[in-house]
């Protein structure tokens, strides 16, 4: 039977090296738990989604990315959205090494 991916978005953390992320590098291991804040008042980008582990911001969601994730999270619904660390690569670029999954919560039965 096909199943239909919870998969909502893949990308890197923009901002990675700006923010607080180097500060908790130790931490971000595959499958870490993520929180994403929009953030409407941010004067470069009001649809801006930043991405935080516990306090710490690690940086944004892509500009060229975060539009669905900014509505959901405007109008109330980031309890249907579940946020990880999906890889790194401590090899690429330090605005490339890590990467999220966004992923829509299973509420099934069953």
């Amino acid at each position: 039977m096909y199943e239909k991916s919870r998969k909502l978005l893949d990308c890197h953390i923009a901002g990675f090296t700006y923010y607080d992320g180097l500060d908790v590098i130790e931490s971000l291991t595959l499958g870490t738990p993520v929180t994403l804040r929009s953030e409407p008042d941010n004067p470069c980008d009001p649809e801006a989604v930043a991405i935080y582990y516990k306090e710490s911001k690690l940086g944004y969601i892509p500009q060229a990315k975060n539009n669905f994730v900014s509505q959901l999270l405007y109008f109330g619904y980031s309890d249907i959205l579940e946020a990880r660390i999906n890889s790194n690569n401590p090899m690429a670029h330090p605005e490339n090494q890590y990467r999220i999954v966004v992923k829509i919560k299973d509420n099934r039965n069953g």
